[in-house]
């Protein structure tokens, strides 16, 4: 995921999140969880929505011991002698469904989730496979990147898949379109491409209730990537195509509730602010690019800071679903070498 900045137009009601592993009420019936990640990214916003009898748990955090851990307070002490009824899941990344296949396993909730993400979280694995790591290494080559690079990024890119608990036989699809009733409240559901193939949004709107998963963050873009299964694939479109229907369908006065960072008034506002964020990264590529220029080149120009192993796989992934989108927009033409070496430049 990557800065953007303009967050001063942004209204916060709660400026001081919960400590990892404590729990607030943040709205009518909801309360917010925040747990700690492994990565740069420390945190994950996990929300509980009252159920009626019990409450309904969107996205669950990383499957480490740590994670469980607070998972078997928050449930032994923290739900008013209340049971977890369901899972609902927003999409397939590790933080997000990591604990899937335990929670629905051990504490036997049934699953909510759209099919693209299922079908996502259950095809993960390839990755890892013989086939998927070749398929892995020649898309990181073809692109520029040197042999050290690549076994950093593929070991730490493997090691953040494996921080999950699997998915059960069964689930319930969440369409876009459709309401999910919750206790006594019904949630619109909305789908967006670009972070991940159908992410869910729930919508409220009696309580103007937004619940935004990664779409739209307060301080930091989304990880908008291009992956070796895909490589020529346009999600920055798919992102682009979803934050317009955003802002034209969810009311601006709605309380987003994200994944990461605070929860936040002014939705159209910050989607402006990312919309804008990402035209500036396609016009510093295309200035870039007066000559034939390879992903790993155009790297440091959008990501100048020093990265770790962990962050240079997403960092690439971003640098090349920008070139992409540049490609298909006619702003940029692409060329194989005779060593299959792929560039770019500018029209």
């Amino acid at each position: 995921m990557s800065a953007s900045t303009q967050v001063s137009d942004l209204i916060f009601p709660h400026p001081i999140p919960p400590q990892p592993g404590e729990m607030i009420d943040i709205a009518p019936g909801i309360r917010w969880l925040r747990l700690a990640l492994p990565f740069a990214l420390d945190h994950v916003n996990i929300y509980l929505i009252d159920d009626g009898d019990g409450w309904a748990v969107l996205d669950t955090g990383v499957a480490d011991a740590r994670t469980r851990s607070v998972w078997a307070e928050i449930i032994a002490t923290k739900l008013d002698g209340r049971p977890l009824t369901r899972l609902i899941l927003t999409h397939f990344h590790p933080d997000h469904l990591g604990l899937a296949g335990w929670m629905t396993g051990e504490l036997g909730l049934e699953l909510h989730m759209t099919p693209g993400e299922y079908r996502a979280g259950t095809n993960a694995g390839r990755l890892l496979d013989d086939q998927g790591r070749l398929a892995h290494r020649a898309f990181f080559t073809e692109h520029g990147l040197d042999a050290p690079t690549i076994d950093a990024a593929m070991g730490r890119g493997t090691a953040y898949m494996r921080m999950t608990t699997g998915l059960p036989a069964t689930f319930h699809p969440l369409i876009a379109g459709e309401t999910l009733r919750i206790g006594g409240r019904d949630f619109e559901i909305y789908t967006g491409g670009g972070h991940a193939p159908e992410q869910a949004m729930l919508l409220n709107r009696a309580d103007r209730l937004f619940l935004a998963a990664d779409q739209v963050l307060a301080r930091i873009s989304p990880n908008i990537g291009v992956w070796p299964t895909e490589p020529e694939s346009n999600p920055l479109h798919h992102y682009l195509v979803s934050l317009a229907a955003l802002r034209t369908q969810i009311p601006d006065d709605v309380f987003a509730l994200p994944a990461h960072n605070l929860p936040f008034y002014n939705l159209h506002t910050r989607i402006q602010a990312l919309q804008r964020h990402h035209e500036a990264r396609c016009n510093d590529i295309i200035a870039a690019c007066s000559t034939p220029s390879t992903t790993t080149q155009i790297l440091p120009i959008l990501f100048p800071r020093l990265l770790d192993a962990h962050q240079i796989g997403f960092a690439f992934g971003e640098v090349l679903a920008h070139i992409n989108h540049l490609v298909s927009t006619g702003h940029l033409h692409r060329e194989t070498d005779a060593a299959g070496i792929i560039r770019v430049q500018r029209k």
